[in-house]
């Protein structure tokens, strides 16, 4: 795919040269417009605004929505006003406040002077919910009738305003002051009579959400009912607006950017990484490292507490990282399986015993299965004393089985009080295990040593 996007490009580059600009104008507009955004990504700045004055003006807007903040904002500064006006109205409403969301206050005071007054009232709409909520996501431009209908006239009245919707497949029914009733498909409108009352042919039960429900639990009910669109509603059950299927999958690929960057301990940002400068990726890595570096002396401290049990017996002290690095990743295992099904709704806190007494088991199994195998390996390979590779083996088995309850737990525990569970991912459980395993460890070896 690099390949043909280099050829692509080489070409484009070519046509620009040669001022072929038809051929260009008919290039372009054969390819799909995330394409076309990734490739005048690819191309130099000065010639970015000259390739998209060639798009057709439908494309235009389909293309503008793909790009990367930055390069939308070099076009909107090279734009006049009646060109940044085409665009704009060429967006869905969802679309503009996206790039209103991104840019600066000077660029986003420009694009709502060349907003109609209709448009610009419902993006402030959109804009006074909280950023992680389903109002935040929608879009107002829906289709919608009245119940008392007929199908000829809901079929006319959707040829003459599906036009501008984002998507005409759902059709929602509404009373006065917009009250939410019902739901008609496109499909039943086609099959059903011309004189066929709405009201009649309506699905009543309507699954909708709440503007303020979290967006991340709108995109997971994507998934549960397969559906191609939410209608959102207000405390009232007033349609308001409605979550498209392509705003549900940018916020799950989000929130899963947001978590395994949460699990890795650094900040999250909505920049690619290919277009973060280090000093932005030093500032999201940082605090965290600070954190974690300082929450690992711990270790220190009781390795400095039980010098006298590795002065006694200094082949303890071999055995030490693969004690902590088998806690670590028992109990990384836990928490990401937790993590996972925590964001998918499959566990919640009343599960959080069930999980326990689940995670017990699996990690008996597994110390024993470890200790075993530590063992012969300590008695056979490394010659060690049967005392000696007792205490390494039972110290294993005790650190795996108290990993994976701590694990299994912390997440869960995080969420009950309102922090991320992703955070208490491999870092933060790996530097807590360390700690509890070598207790464990040098427990055992004074007692047994």
């Amino acid at each position: 795919m690099g390949e043909i996007t280099a050829t692509i490009e080489k070409m484009i580059l070519t046509l620009i040269e040669e001022r072929k600009f038809a051929t260009l104008r008919d290039v372009m507009n054969t390819m799909a417009p995330p394409d076309v955004a990734a490739l005048l990504e690819e191309i130099p700045g000065e010639r970015i605004s000259l390739l998209f004055r060639l798009l057709s003006k439908e494309l235009a807007a389909e293309v503008f929505v793909e790009m990367d903040a930055d390069v939308q904002e070099i076009l909107i500064r090279g734009f006049s006003d009646s060109e940044l006006r085409e665009v704009v109205n060429e967006l869905y409403v969802d679309d503009a406040v996206d790039i209103i969301e991104e840019m600066p206050a000077n660029v986003v005071k420009r694009i709502l002077k060349q907003t109609d007054p209709e448009m610009r009232k419902m993006i402030n709409e959109i804009l006074k919910y909280p950023d992680d909520s389903a109002g935040s996501i929608m879009t107002t431009e829906y289709v919608s009738f009245k119940p008392d209908l007929t199908v000829s006239e809901a079929i006319k009245n959707l040829r003459r305003s599906g036009v501008d919707k984002e998507t005409i497949y759902s059709c929602y029914v509404t009373e006065k002051d917009r009250k939410l009733i019902g739901i008609v498909t496109v499909r039943r409108l086609l099959m059903a009579d011309d004189d066929d009352c709405i009201r009649d042919i309506m699905e009543e039960n309507v699954l909708s959400v709440n503007t303020e429900d979290d967006r991340e639990d709108v995109a997971n009910k994507f998934a549960k009912y397969g559906l191609l669109a939410f209608p959102v509603v207000d405390s009232e059950n007033r349609l308001v607006g409605i979550v498209t299927i392509d705003d549900a999958i940018d916020v799950i690929r989000e929130e899963a950017t947001e978590d395994i960057e949460k699990m890795a301990a650094i900040t999250p940002t909505d920049k690619p990484y290919l277009k973060t400068s280090a000093f932005e990726l030093w500032k999201a890595r940082i605090p965290w490292l600070l954190l974690l570096m300082l929450s690992s002396t711990f270790t220190g401290i009781i390795i400095t507490q039980f010098e006298s049990a590795l002065a006694a017996t200094g082949v303890l002290a071999a055995y030490i990282p693969m004690l902590m690095g088998t806690g670590g990743n028992s109990g990384s295992q836990a928490s990401v399986a937790v993590i996972r099904g925590l964001s998918l709704d499959e566990i919640e806190f009343c599960d959080m015993f069930r999980v326990q007494w689940k995670e017990i088991r699996v990690s008996v199994m597994c110390g024993i299965t470890l200790a075993a195998a530590n063992f012969v390996k300590l008695l056979l390979l490394d010659r060690v004393g049967t005392s000696v590779a007792f205490v390494v083996s039972l110290a294993l088995a005790v650190t795996v089985v108290t990993a994976k309850f701590v694990g299994c737990s912390l997440p869960i525990l995080s969420k009950k009080i309102g922090f991320d569970p992703a955070v208490m991912a491999s870092p933060f459980i790996t530097t807590i295990v360390d700690s509890i395993s070598l207790l464990i460890y040098f427990y055992f070896a004074s007692i047994l040593l």
